[in-house]
């Protein structure tokens, strides 16, 4: 009996993403083409998940391609240039990020905080306050 109670969670726990999204942003995201989805679902996780890690950050944006392209792949986006914007300064930002076929939900985000955007360079890369 046990063992068929661990295959019964395990195969439970494959059923749902790690990372549930809000009702409201999945009904816009659905309302994305694929590619856009991804890069979506991902910018708003690695958001979600710097606001509630310990690093005194409080994100309001997050873009994947400002330093260098985002390289996708099937249900996965790489983010090496990526930035993000908390309390009115830019930092730069990668990240890996692995979400389910739909492109919807995250399975898994990966990420590593850099160095803040020199200010001067704000024109240059599009960045704003």
């Amino acid at each position: 009996m046990p063992k068929r109670l661990v295959l019964l969670l395990s195969a439970f726990s494959l059923a749902f993403p790690a990372f549930a999204v809000d009702p409201a942003i999945k009904k816009q995201l659905e309302k994305l083409d694929p590619a856009t989805r991804l890069e979506q679902s991902c910018d708003t996780e690695a958001m979600s998940r710097i606001n509630k890690d310990e690093t005194g950050y409080k994100p309001d944006k997050v873009i994947a391609y400002t330093f260098k392209d985002p390289v996708p792949s099937d249900d996965r986006l790489e983010a090496p240039g990526a930035v993000f914007r908390s309390k009115g300064d830019w930092y730069h930002l990668s990240y890996t990020c692995i979400t389910g076929p739909q492109h919807i939900n995250v399975r898994d985000l990966q990420y590593k905080i850099g160095e803040k955007v020199p200010r001067e360079k704000w024109e240059k890369y599009y960045l704003y306050d």
